[in-house]
């Protein structure tokens, strides 16, 4: 079974509490894309250590084949993916095990703000 480490466990404390902050002000509704701006000036004012839409490359027997986009990165060490959808489905937990596996970290965040209580759109997945 995968560990994760301390550090990992601190970063996704410090995210859910800055994420449910900005749940509180806005609510559900927006588009995602209000939802990372709004998460990037919380954890700024935090100092919880992010990357923005970091490209990752992708490799196939150690070629590289092309790129995606994390949404987040928490201190170089958690992968989150936001959403503003109706409901999570399983092409969302495949993109965040996907990114994981391309980082080669262990801890995902999969989170959605189109939940009235944001507790039931987090989803913490474990790569292994």
């Amino acid at each position: 079974m995968t560990q994760t480490t301390e550090r990992q466990e601190e970063l996704v404390k410090l995210f859910i509490d800055a994420a449910i902050e900005v749940h509180r002000e806005l609510g559900p509704g927006y588009d995602e894309a209000v939802y990372e701006n709004a998460l990037a000036v919380e954890m700024e004012l935090r100092g919880i250590p992010f990357e923005r839409q970091k490209i990752i490359e992708v490799f196939y027997k150690g070629v590289g084949v092309g790129e995606g986009r994390l949404d987040l990165f928490l201190g170089g060490e958690v992968v989150v993916e936001l959403k503003a959808v109706d409901q999570l489905n399983q092409k969302h937990m495949a993109q965040v095990i996907s990114y994981l596996k391309a980082t080669k970290k262990p801890l995902g965040l999969l989170v959605n703000f189109h939940e009235f209580l944001l507790k039931r759109g987090l989803k913490r997945i474990i790569y292994s």
